[in-house]
This record gives structure tokens, C-alpha cells and sequence, in this order.
């Protein structure tokens, strides 16, 4: 199970995250996640997810159902392409989509982004470091996350952040 601390986003409050993953064949998976928000010490989020990659065409799409702390049962539609721009597969281009709606499929939320990632390892020694400059098309929202082993902080243009830390 992955276990992570966050904090930031829309609560400014610490979550205590989990996540399981079980393979259903070679490139599908079923994933469970949730995350429990210490100020109130009850869930604010659960999901279940069926995950495919497809690595011919460097595609990852996810379908599944959410329960976020509003009480409010909803659907996740998500997917993500890459482009790699070096033999290496360190720095590439990343195209990503999700789609989140209610019981009766009416949009929530929709989210588009193109990212520039750029993987160096052993920046230090024992040391891995991600970078990635974002822009998220229809909130036109520059953003950009620093990854450091098991560090994690994304902040955005109009000055909301989120740090997590990876148990």
C-alpha cells in the first residue's frame, strides 16, 4: 500500500492518503484510494478506478467512481498521453485530460494539461529529481512540480500550492 502526507490544495489541512493497487492482467489494474482529513479526523475522499496502459502508444486512461467529503457520489473519466523528446525517455512532453461528474453525469469538473517533464537521476548521490512546467489549458493556469525521491510540492501561478510527502 502507498501511504502519503499532503497538504494544500482546497482544505489548507494535513491528509493522511492510501492507495492499493491490484493487477488484473498485464497492462489493467484496479486501484482504491482514499484520504483521511486530520482537522475533521473522518475520510474526505474515496475512489475506485479501472486503469489501462497501453505502452505501444504510451497512453495510460482510467474509469471509475468517487465519493468526495460533500457526500456527493460522482464519476472520474481520466487519461494521459506522452511524447518522449530524448532516446533516454527522460524528458518528454505529457498531454492529460480528466473529466469528473455527478450521479446523474452532469460535469463538475473538467481539467486539460500539457506538461514539459524532465526526469534527472542521481542529481546527488541516492538523489532523483523530477521537474515538470504545466500549463493547465482551461483554467489558463501556468504551474510546475519539483520531485525529489519522496518530495513532492506543485505550485501554481495564482499562488495555490500543495506538498506531499511519499511514507
Amino acid at each position: 500500500m502507498e501511504t502519503s502526507l499532503r497538504l494544500g490544495g482546497e482544505s489548507k489541512s494535513l491528509r493522511i492518503h492510501a492507495k492499493e493497487k491490484f493487477p488484473l492482467g498485464s497492462n489493467f489494474l484496479f486501484q482504491a484510494h482514499g484520504e483521511i482529513d486530520t482537522s475533521i479526523a473522518a475520510p474526505s475522499y474515496l475512489a475506485m478506478l479501472m486503469r489501462g496502459y497501453f505502452p505501444e502508444l504510451s497512453a495510460k486512461i482510467g474509469v471509475g467512481v468517487h465519493y468526495d467529503d460533500k457526500k456527493q457520489l460522482g464519476y472520474t473519466l481520466r487519461g494521459k498521453k506522452s511524447f518522449l523528446l530524448t532516446s533516454n525517455g527522460l524528458v518528454g512532453v505529457n498531454i492529460k485530460g480528466l473529466l469528473l461528474t455527478d450521479q446523474e453525469y452532469d460535469v463538475k469538473e473538467k481539467l486539460g494539461a500539457v506538461e514539459l517533464s524532465w526526469s534527472i537521476f542521481n542529481f546527488r548521490r541516492n538523489q532523483d529529481v523530477r521537474l515538470k512546467v504545466g500549463y493547465e489549458m482551461l483554467h489558463k493556469m501556468p504551474y510546475f512540480q519539483v520531485r525529489e525521491n519522496n518530495w513532492t510540492i506543485n505550485a501554481f501561478l495564482d499562488g495555490k500550492w500543495n506538498l506531499r510527502f511519499d511514507l
